[in-house]
C-alpha cells in the first residue's frame, strides 16, 4: 500500500464542494474515479480543506491510498489524464508514510479572497472573484481585519450549519490590500469555521464601502452572534491557497 499526497489545482464552479455530496457533483467525487479507472480500486480522497460549493483552490492538498505500485510522478500524471475534463489538476505528487494524513497532519492552512472593485462587469474574472461597484476603502478594511486577529470566539462568523465543536479559533492572519482594481483578502490559521472567511470578508466590506465603522467589526465579534453579522461573501473569490504541514 502506497499514500500519495496530491496537490490539487481546481475551478469550483462545477463542483457542489469539494467533499461527496448526495445531490451533485464533488471534487473527491472526480479525483476518486478518475483514479478508479486506471487502477481499478476503490479510494477514498482525505483533504487538508472543505471548500463549499464554488470555490477555488489552487494548492489543497489531499491523499488517496493505492495498493498496486507506482512512481509518484507517473501517479500524478496518470489522474490528470484520467480527470479530463473537469477542471482539476495535480499539481504535484508525492510518496508519504503511513501515518501522515492530509488533514489531521496539516498545522495551518491560507486562503485568498478577491474582489474587484470597479463599474464595468467582469469578463475575464466572472466566476473567479467578487464584482463590487462602489469603490472600497482597502485601508479601512485592513484596519477593521486587526480586531479579528487572534484567539476568539467566531460565533458570528459562522455558518448555522458548521460542525465544529469550538467556535474559538484563532486567526493568525488577515490582511487587506490593493493591486489596481484587485482588492485582495489574505486569511491564515491552523483551522476555519464553515463559511469563517467569507463572514468575514462580506463584514469587511461594509466597512470599505463606509457603512461600517473599523471598531463595529470588533463589536460584532464580541457579540457571539451570527445574526449580527453583516454581510456573507459569495464563494467566486474565495481560494484555498496552502497547507502547511511540519
Amino acid at each position: 500500500m502506497t499514500r500519495f499526497a496530491l496537490t490539487l489545482e481546481f475551478d469550483g464552479a462545477p463542483f457542489f464542494g469539494l467533499q461527496r455530496q448526495s445531490h451533485g457533483p464533488s471534487v473527491q467525487q472526480a479525483v476518486e474515479e478518475a483514479i478508479h479507472a486506471f487502477t481499478g480500486e476503490n479510494v477514498r480522497l482525505h483533504s487538508a480543506g472543505r471548500t463549499d460549493s464554488g470555490v477555488h483552490a489552487l494548492g489543497m492538498v489531499s491523499h488517496v491510498d493505492v495498493e498496486k505500485p507506482f512512481e509518484a510522478f507517473r501517479f500524478g500524471e496518470a489522474v490528470n489524464a484520467h480527470l479530463r475534463p473537469h477542471p482539476i489538476a495535480v499539481v504535484h505528487c508525492e510518496e508519504k508514510p503511513e501515518d501522515w494524513h492530509a488533514r489531521f497532519s496539516c498545522i495551518g492552512r491560507s486562503y485568498e479572497y478577491r474582489i474587484v472593485n470597479r463599474r464595468a462587469p467582469l469578463t475575464l474574472d466572472k466566476g473567479k472573484a467578487w464584482l463590487v461597484t462602489r469603490p472600497l476603502d482597502h485601508e479601512a478594511m485592513h484596519e477593521a481585519a486587526q480586531h479579528l486577529v487572534g484567539r476568539h470566539d467566531f460565533t458570528t462568523f459562522r455558518s448555522v450549519h458548521c460542525q465544529a465543536n469550538d467556535p474559538v479559533k484563532t486567526l493568525d492572519q488577515l490582511d487587506v490590500s490593493r493591486e489596481g482594481e484587485h482588492v485582495i483578502v489574505r486569511a491564515a490559521a491552523r483551522s476555519f469555521l464553515h463559511h469563517q472567511v467569507r463572514s468575514m470578508v462580506g463584514t469587511l466590506s461594509l466597512v470599505g464601502l463606509g457603512q461600517w465603522e473599523p471598531q463595529q467589526v470588533r463589536d460584532v465579534l464580541q457579540a457571539k452572534d451570527r445574526q449580527q453579522l453583516g454581510l456573507n461573501a459569495p464563494p467566486d473569490g474565495l481560494y484555498f491557497m496552502r497547507a502547511i504541514y511540519p
